[in-house]
């Protein structure tokens, strides 16, 4: 079990822990400090308390999920990691997998929960800007083949600012070429109909376009202010029953899914929008959560193109697209 003021020797250098920044079920993220020159980071261990607990099947997926991270944001090149964040070291600590990242100020779901707070949650001009970010990212993600299957607000990363995102946690990662059905992963608020809702085998087809349907609850969100319903529902689904509760929701809407974007719910994301672009705005929306992989975008560019539109009849747009481009 690791505390504050431990060294973690990695390949190249060694972090001395401060303090516990979070974690998983099976990992622990601590706010770190490089022992040579100081410089912060965020230093990311296996939970060996929950790994000596676990049975060999899911200390070897835990294990696999750390191995994957890191060979991924091994692989990036520099001018990869403007929304993407940055691997600082990688190594072993205790016979598992660790690894070093760059230090941000917090994550998106702590920022959002502030500015709301304080009323002052983000306008449309701000949410596309920084749903054109998370395009980005995930282009970079689709472009060295995976797939990403966990978007949410808590794995993206913000500066001080609130101007800047970067994806973290790619431990969810599966390959684009692996075309196969395969296991529940992701989390249950955040995933489109066919990451939640399995074939009658119990397994789970998704692709790159399951990651642009959660790009489109993660929009909605931030312009609505609250939750999608249908990611709502089957966030309570999972929580109650587990994997069978995509079972038990669609028994409650006669075998059928449920409705993935209402009309009230079109209307209240269309009224937050405000006059300047909401038709553009809730086209982009109604697209990326269209219920089948084949309606919605092919492709970032396609998104970006549909940003572009929802953004041009926006005061003071301009700049923050470009610069999420």
């Amino acid at each position: 079990m690791v505390e504050a003021g431990d060294i973690i020797t990695l390949t190249a250098g060694s972090w001395r822990l401060q303090a516990p920044l979070g974690g998983s079920s099976y990992g622990q993220v601590w706010r770190a400090a490089s022992v040579l020159d100081g410089t912060p980071a965020a230093v990311k261990l296996v939970n060996r308390t929950q790994m000596d607990l676990a049975p060999q099947p899911q200390r070897a997926a835990w294990r696999a999920a750390f191995e994957a991270e890191i060979n991924f944001l091994r692989a990036l090149q520099p001018w990869d990691q403007r929304h993407i964040v940055r691997l600082l070291d990688s190594g072993a600590h205790d016979g598992q997998p660790a690894l070093a990242l760059e230090l941000l100020d917090g994550d998106l779901a702590g920022h959002l929960a502030r500015r709301r707070a304080r009323g002052a949650g983000p306008g449309l001009a701000q949410a596309l800007a920084w749903t054109a970010q998370v395009n980005a990212a995930l282009a970079k993600v689709h472009q060295y083949g995976w797939r990403y299957l966990d978007l949410k607000p808590a794995n993206l990363l913000v500066d001080a600012h609130g101007t800047t995102l970067k994806l973290a946690d790619f431990g969810t990662n599966r390959t684009l070429q692996d075309s196969a059905a395969h296991a529940y992963a992701g989390t249950a608020a955040w995933q489109a109909p066919e990451q939640f809702f399995p074939d009658d085998a119990g397994r789970y087809r998704t692709d790159a376009r399951s990651d642009y349907f959660a790009l489109g609850a993660l929009l909605y969100s931030m312009v609505a202010g609250v939750p999608l319903r249908f990611c709502a529902a089957c966030a309570d689904a999972y929580r109650t029953h587990g994997p069978a509760g995509a079972t038990a929701l669609r028994a409650r809407h006669g075998g059928a899914l449920p409705a993935i974007l209402a009309p009230d719910e079109a209307a209240r994301f269309a009224g937050h929008a405000g006059a300047g672009g909401h038709d553009a705005a809730l086209a982009l929306l109604r697209t990326l959560l269209a219920s089948r992989p084949e309606g919605r975008p092919r492709h970032a560019l396609e998104i970006s193109r549909l940003l572009a539109r929802a953004a041009a009849g926006i005061d003071g747009v301009s700049a923050p697209m470009r610069s999420a481009a």
